[in-house]
């Protein structure tokens, strides 16, 4: 037998349990996965809240899209990869290439990774590096391949020029790290001093404290001295658009990400604005991603993990927004 999380969708995070269930086998094509770590992100708020109607899987799913263990066996014809093998399922199942044509996604309209054991089509498995432990790779599938497809699924990321991220968690942080592998200036705002100095230690070359600098596009403005910023990684939606806007050079980008403060900006029209809605990425993305995180050296930030039998104190740390980088999930 192995442990799963089960969340009623919609319900609320006191609605997870953890259950008792049997380890299934590999079918055709498919490869048991004995699951290790994995980590959260705003999206699981989101499924377990409710705060987007009728995205999660009915009545009930396993939550978290994030993970990263081991294969254990595989079905007749997977050549893909081999027991032992340390891999990551892709967020979107079956996303390998070019357009999107496939809505499986992990933790969402299809059960996620908070379980010891699973069972996936091969072709959905990434093969992690050893350059990556379990619990870094685990930050990779959402908030990372998100920051990775912002950064380069649009418009090419060109050295020296400033990207600005907004907050501290996941995919803030994996934009930051990435960037400045990139040789880009970056600007990240946070409400908390304590994070932006950790993020300045991280290779940030501007941190504002948009609580005690309410007017933080004009501070960003002036500190800038007439340069602009060349993409906006948006993770708060609609309610900043403007400001964001402001800021840019001409082709320059907003990548709409999340909705921390209000609805996502894709929302608000302005034809004179590029915006990106950033639908996560495939298999390719997720591969140069991983090929680009070897190259630099780049080690993914997870600030604390739970142990799975407390994955409700872990969405409650992730609701808190007292994290920086990642809130992890031990899965052993």
């Amino acid at each position: 037998m192995a442990k799963l999380a089960r969340l009623l969708s919609g319900k609320g995070i006191e609605t997870i349990t953890i259950e008792d269930t049997p380890i299934p086998e590999p079918g055709p094509g498919e490869a048991l996965v004995r699951l290790h770590a994995a980590t959260l992100n705003f999206r699981d708020l989101i499924m377990a809240k409710a705060l987007i109607p009728g995205i999660a899987k009915e009545p009930d799913l396993v939550p978290l899209s994030c993970g990263a263990g081991e294969v254990v066996s595989v079905g007749s014809g997977v050549t893909r990869v081999k027991a032992g093998d340390r891999v990551t399922p892709i967020f979107t199942l079956g996303y390998i290439s070019g357009a999107q044509t496939t809505y499986d996604m992990l933790g969402g309209s299809a059960d996620g990774v908070a379980r010891q054991y699973a069972v996936w089509d091969a072709e959905s498995l990434v093969l992690n590096p050893d350059e990556l432990g379990d619990l870094e790779a685990a930050t990779l599938t959402c908030a990372g391949l998100t920051s990775w497809s912002a950064l380069n699924a649009f418009r090419p990321t060109l050295p020296g020029e400033w990207i600005l991220a907004h907050g501290t968690g996941g995919c803030s942080i994996a934009a930051l790290q990435f960037a400045k592998a990139m040789g880009c200036n970056v600007a990240i705002t946070s409400s908390s001093d304590r994070k932006l100095a950790r993020a300045k230690s991280l290779g940030a070359d501007m941190t504002i404290n948009y609580k005690t600098e309410p007017g933080w596009a004009d501070t960003i403005r002036k500190a800038l001295g007439g340069a602009k910023v060349a993409n906006v990684i948006d993770t708060v939606g609609a309610v900043q658009f403007d400001d964001n806007a402001s800021l840019l050079i001409d082709g320059g980008q907003i990548s709409a990400i999340g909705m921390l403060g209000s609805d996502f900006s894709w929302s608000v029209p302005n034809p004179t604005v590029t915006l990106a809605p950033v639908s996560v990425g495939n298999r390719d993305g997720h591969e140069a991603m991983l090929r680009f995180i070897v190259q630099h050296n780049i080690k993914p930030v997870v600030d604390v993990v739970f142990d799975l039998e407390r994955i409700q104190d872990a969405y409650r740390c992730a609701e808190s927004n007292q994290f920086f980088g990642k809130v992890g999930v031990n899965l052993w």
